[in-house]
């Protein structure tokens, strides 16, 4: 198994809907048995909220399930279970790398070093700016040069 998990602020706008069009694009290509995907916060201000309704909104024109996704705060275990924890911006990469310390750990970055072509390295959080649409494009760029990296990278 290929354990993915992508982390924001607060997992109610940008990592849930990563992990929501991860999981369409996993199983489009019919990889979905060989992954397990989840998404977490830094914070825990809004644990056990379902996604921001701008991400639903989203979403659910795109024809995209969040169902019984619910925000949780990233814990230390996460670390070391998961193969590749993907951030939306430099700051979560830091806090992640605080909280991972000097053990053990797999893969951890920005999901936007997978768009080489693209000059910004954050994905912005709608939370702040409203703009769900260039967050919603921004992720799907990225989660396809993802997934085309880790099916080199794991030989599928």
């Amino acid at each position: 198994m290929i354990y993915v998990l992508f982390v924001c602020l607060g997992n109610i706008c940008r990592s849930p809907m990563a992990e929501a069009m991860f999981r369409k694009r996993v199983e489009d290509e019919g990889l979905a048995e060989q992954f397990v995907i989840d998404s977490a916060g830094i914070g825990g201000w809004h644990q056990g909220s379902p996604p921001h309704e701008g991400t639903r909104k989203l979403l659910d024109q795109k024809g995209i399930s969040y169902e019984g996704m619910k925000a949780r705060q990233i814990i230390n275990e996460d670390i070391t279970t998961y193969d590749y924890i993907i951030a939306m911006d430099a700051e979560i990469v830091g806090a992640l790398r605080s909280i991972a310390g000097y053990g053990s750990h797999h893969f951890i970055g920005r999901l936007l070093e997978f768009v080489e072509e693209d000059d910004r390295d954050d994905v912005p959080d709608p939370y702040y700016t409203g703009n769900f649409e260039e967050v919603y494009d921004l992720i799907e760029t990225g989660i396809d040069r993802f997934l085309t990296y880790v099916k080199k990278d794991q030989n599928l």
